[in-house]
């Protein structure tokens, strides 16, 4: 593998996780929202489970390519 692949791979794995942890405030933030919700809407709870999926979409592929926080 070149030195340029290698860097672009290193910049795409860094995004990667940027995006894991950004989402995972998100679906945080919006879970906290919707517990304390007496009646939370469709529109919330739908809102959630896209963000949920969202957020062990990116897991899995990071966990695919091996990839954690500490090797970046």
């Amino acid at each position: 593998m070149g030195l340029r692949k290698k860097k672009k791979q290193k910049e795409l794995e860094q995004i990667l996780l940027d995006d894991i942890f950004r989402l995972q405030k998100e679906w945080m933030k919006l879970k906290g929202i919707i517990e304390r919700s007496v009646e939370p809407s469709d529109v919330g709870r739908y809102d959630l489970m896209v963000a949920e999926a969202k957020y062990f979409y990116l897991l899995r592929e990071a966990r695919y390519r091996n990839l954690n926080a500490r090797h970046i």
